[in-house]
Order: structure tokens, then sequence, then C-alpha cells
């Protein structure tokens, strides 16, 4: 069974990651001497604009 190798620019890459949206997900905890100080949870959307999706921070006129 082969697989076949394509060279994709990162433009490109990036182009059909945003095109669909990718979603980041993450936790960081930060603490001293096994005791829990700050705790960050991260949920990110990251995916193309265009005219079909309103901006959110926009009123409408």
């Amino acid at each position: 069974m082969s697989v076949e190798q394509q060279r994709v620019a990162l433009v490109d890459l990036l182009d059909r990651l945003l095109a669909g949206g990718v979603v980041l997900t993450g936790d960081l905890t930060l603490g001293i001497a096994d005791v829990d100080l700050v705790r960050v949870d991260l949920k990110a959307l990251i995916s193309a604009v265009n005219d079909e999706v309103p901006v959110p921070w926009e009123q409408p006129v």
C-alpha cells in the first residue's frame, strides 16, 4: 500500500482549514508545590469570514 505525497502551499492549507473552521481547546493550570493557583480553559473557533456570516461586534443599522 503506497501513500501518495503531495506538496501543498501553506496558504492553500490555511484556506482549506479556515473554509471549514478550526476549533482549538486546551487547559492550562499554574501551581506551586502541588497547589493549583490559576486555571485557564481555552475554547476558540477560528473560521473564514464571508458575507453570509454576520460580524458579531457590529450593530445592525
